[in-house]
């Protein structure tokens, strides 16, 4: 017999920052989906939520007022934290927030320039009217803004790149040409954020970000010692033994453990389908984010 997906899914994506979506209709797709529990975890930002959770009212099923906050970890690498159940009127985390995307947007001019100087033409007028719109530019814009130019299209074409996914993975992430990191907030920083405006922490898709399997335990008591409330466990790309791991490491320490799909859109190459992770047989402890 195989395993009913889960109904709740904590980690969603609009125009606010990365998702194809507007937040109402990031809502009413996952109502459709059989999504009973949601969160709206745009990056760096919650103005989304206002607009998500009014939405909720009108399709019957709970929206949590969440964040997700891209972070520089004392290792070097970008990680990302989510917060639950904070309160999105809060003018603390506003500003704090509003800070963190100042930092993101210096690294997208960072990012366009280190672009150019490898040669390739960026659809600028594009990045423009998302900066006008008020909504992030983060790297899958950016690759976007890249192959969308026909100027290009000859070089990524002898490159074997076709879509803006490949152009990302082959220039900027870590290591590649035209990637440059970002200069904060720290882990803990996101952490305190997030708990000042009393919402609950944890800590994004670790096996996305760190792959070996002992250093993701090391970074769990790491980030439990700056106070983080939990892990995401349940995830698309997390097969069984990665998601036993997390569950017995989290179990083990007291932590919760929750889960998503990351949905991004309905024509997102990866993360386009809601209630599309599997929990192995194990059972979330979603703690106050389930009470609500």
């Amino acid at each position: 017999m195989s395993e009913a997906a889960p109904t709740f899914d904590l980690q969603s994506h609009s125009r606010h920052s990365d998702g194809a979506l507007a937040p109402a209709d990031v809502v009413r797709a996952a109502a459709q989906a059989g999504v009973e529990l949601l969160a709206l975890t745009d990056h760096d930002t919650v103005c989304g939520v206002g607009e998500a959770l009014a939405a909720a009212g009108e399709v019957g099923i709970r929206v949590v007022p969440a964040v997700e906050i891209s972070t520089i970890d004392v290792r070097g690498a970008d990680l990302h934290i989510l917060g639950y159940l904070l309160d999105a009127d809060d003018r603390d985390l506003m500003e704090r927030l509003q800070s963190y995307r100042g930092q993101r947007e210096g690294r997208a001019a960072a990012i366009v320039q280190a672009i150019k100087d490898v040669g390739f033409e960026i659809d600028e007028a594009a990045l423009d009217a998302r900066a006008a719109r008020g909504e992030s530019i983060g790297r899958p814009h950016l690759a976007q803004a890249v192959v969308s130019v026909p100027a290009n299209a000859s070089r990524l074409e002898a490159e074997g790149i076709s879509e803006p996914s490949e152009f990302l993975v082959a220039y900027l992430i870590e290591g590649k040409p035209a990637f440059r990191p970002r200069q904060g907030p720290s882990v803990p920083d996101a952490v305190a954020a997030i708990h000042a405006a009393r919402g609950i922490a944890i800590w994004a898709h670790p096996f996305w970000d760190v792959s070996e399997p002992d250093l993701v335990r090391e970074t769990i008591d790491r980030f439990r010692s700056y106070g983080i409330d939990g892990v995401e466990c349940f995830y698309p790309t997390f097969d069984r033994e990665q998601t036993e791991l997390l569950c017995d490491a989290c179990e083990a320490r007291g932590m919760l453990t929750t889960g998503s799909s990351d949905f991004h859109g309905p024509d997102h190459r990866e993360f386009s389908r809601f209630r599309a992770f599997s929990t192995h047989g194990r059972e979330p402890a979603l703690g106050p984010i389930a009470a609500g």
